[in-house]
This record gives C-alpha cells, structure tokens and sequence, in this order.
C-alpha cells in the first residue's frame, strides 16, 4: 500500500468540513471504524428492518472519543498550548493522555474517585496522564477543571470545546459514506451530550453539502439513574452501571435537545437490565464485546420498537452506535458472566465436559 493510499485518520480524510487549524494534525490514524450489518441482532430485537452497528471500540484507545481529541488536542498545539486538561468518567481521560503524549503535552485529568472502570484508569496512567480523583461524580469534576482553565494556561479537551465537536462529527459522515445515504433512525447513548450534537451536526454538514438527500431521526438512550435529558431535569446523585454515561448535568444538553428536536426524534430512558441484556445479546448474537454504555443504543432501540416510536418496517434503516471497546469496563463482565467451568487435569473429566456442551441445545 502506497502512503497516499493509507488511511491517516479523520482529519487528513474530512479536513474541507473540519474548522480546524491547517497544521499536521496529531492523529494516532482513528476512524474508519467499521458499519456492520447485525441480522442475527436484529432479528432477535424483532426488527424487520436493517440494523447496522458503528463499532467505536475499534478506535486507537477503545472508544469514539478518539475522534473530538485528535481535533482539540491538534487546535490546542496550534494555539501553543503545553498542556491539557479534562474531567471524565474513563474514556476521555485515556484520549486526552494519548493524544497528549503523541503531541509532547502533559495531560491532567479529574476522575471520580472510586467511580472510573479499571481499564480506563490504567490506560490514562499507562500514557503518563496525571490522574487526580475527586471525592465526588463527573459533575463536580468538571466544575473544578472549568475553574482551573480560568486560572491556568490549560487546553481544555472536555466536550465543551467546540474543536471536539468537529472531530466526532466524522462518524456521521463514515455512516453515509458507507451506506450511500443517512440512516432512517440513528440510535446513540448519551451520557455528556456531546456525541449526539456532533452527530447532528455532520449529518447536517453531509446534508448542506449535498452528500445526502435526507436527514435521520435521532434516538438518544440514557440510563434510567441518570437520565436528566429524558426527566427534563438535572440527577444529583446519577447511579447506573454503564459508568459512561453516568452523568447528571450534561454539558452539551441544550444542543442535544435541539438536535433530537430538530430531527424529529426522541429521548428515552432504560434500566440496567435493559442494558445488560443488550449487552449480552451484541456479544452472543454478533461477536461485539462492548462496555455496558454502548449497549444503551440496543436497548434504546428495542424499547422504541415495543412502543411504536422506530417504525418497524423492512425498508427502515437503522444505525446503533457502540461508543466503547468491552475491555474498558471489564468489571462488569466479571460480575454478571458465569465463572469458568472448572475442570480435573485428566481426560476422562474433560471428555464428560465436552459431551454436556455438545449435547446441550
């Protein structure tokens, strides 16, 4: 393969739609994730329409916020900026100390104390982030890292900075390049609100520049303990096991409710069970390890099934987003899967073994 022809990441790809700063990005080549057709997945929801998932986890540090941190982290070189900062749930702590040692930058990240998946903790440590834990949730974090950006020369990579924004938004435009065409119904988890505004907006973007002839619906799914966009209200004490997406002010709120406004769309809440559930059926039914947050979008759209909001017709298209890899939240795994059979060093117990598996249905 020539190096004209290698895949350099979002921004060397979608740099005309990009308000970006015209320097070398700093990219660690993310994007180009794949859309996989899931008829296994959508049969077993019921749907009779097309299911297409946009695996996210295949992204350089496992999740889709690889996409806004190549954008911010390489409009905070072009600013000069020495070092970055952000509060997170895990993912965006992991992005922001990759993408920051890729650029010689130091990267201070605000975690929740006691509340971030071992996996992204040690892989924001891995790449020399300093990782601070707040005696608190997400929220308090990031009221600390908004007063820390007025007092201190600190990048700030958190879904506020709009450079973020025009990064994830290249999802979009990877869906309908894929297809030929938007999807009917986009279905997203939504925790800080950011992804479903940049989705929005490149769809939008694809649809001014004539890419595509139609827009999608938007399908926001939050966890019912911490679902403020679906209650129209902010959650203090936001609880759920998809720690993604367990956050209660949503920094990019208003703009979300526009977006699923303006696309004709809904908000809708789902238990933990609901999640769990998806959670297994995406890795029994098409091979996807996911962490549990990517699961909300499944279990968002079997919930819109059931109560007639996706319509459920053969021509309907529908889009799942899978926000993150299921190796940043093994916990979950360990805590709800059955353990390994145990089994005696000798043929005679294996062989028992087998002949129950393969006898089973």
């Amino acid at each position: 393969m020539t190096e004209a022809a290698m895949w350099r990441g979002i921004i060397h790809t979608y740099r005309p739609f990009l308000r970006i700063a015209p320097i070398d990005p700093i990219t660690l080549y993310e994007g180009n994730t794949p859309l996989l057709p899931a008829p296994q997945l959508a049969r077993a929801l019921g749907f009779a329409g097309c299911l297409y998932l946009k695996y996210e986890g295949l992204n350089p540090t496992g999740s889709f916020k690889d996409r806004g941190m190549t954008t911010a982290i390489t409009q905070a070189a072009a600013d000069g900026a020495r070092a970055v900062i952000c509060a997170s749930t895990g993912n965006t702590a992991a992005s922001a100390a990759a993408y920051a040692a890729r650029a010689g930058m130091r990267a201070i990240v605000l975690v929740p104390a006691g509340r971030i998946a071992l996996g992204k903790l040690s892989a924001a440590m891995a790449y020399g982030a300093a990782v601070l834990a707040v005696e608190g949730n997400f929220d308090t974090a990031l009221d600390l890292v908004r007063r820390a950006v007025d007092d201190y020369p600190l990048a700030l990579v958190n879904s506020l900075n709009p450079y973020r924004l025009e990064g994830q938004q290249t999802a979009a435009f990877e869906i309908c390049d894929a297809l030929g065409e938007a999807p009917d119904w986009l279905c997203i988890p939504v925790g800080n609100a950011g992804n479903i505004t940049a989705y929005w907006k490149g769809f939008r973007a694809y649809h001014r520049a004539g890419r595509i002839a139609t827009l999608p619906r938007l399908l926001g799914v939050q966890a019912e303990g911490a679902a403020p966009l679906v209650h129209g209200r902010p959650v203090d004490r936001p609880e759920t096991v998809a720690t993604a997406i367990r956050i209660g002010r949503p920094a990019r709120g208003p703009e979300a409710l526009q977006a699923v406004r303006e696309s004709g769309g809904r908000f809708l809440a789902v238990s933990d069970a609901e999640i769990l559930e998806a959670w297994r059926m995406i890795a029994a039914l098409e091979g996807l390890f996911v962490e549990p947050a990517s699961a909300a979008s499944i279990a968002g759209l079997r919930r819109a099934l059931a109560e007639g909001i996706v319509p459920n017709r053969p021509e309907v298209r529908a889009v799942a987003v899978l926000t993150g890899h299921g190796l940043k939240d093994p916990e979950v795994a360990m805590q709800t899967l059955p353990p390994p059979i145990a089994v005696a060093p000798d043929w005679d117990a294996l062989r028992r073994i087998l002949e129950g598996l393969l006898d089973a249905p």
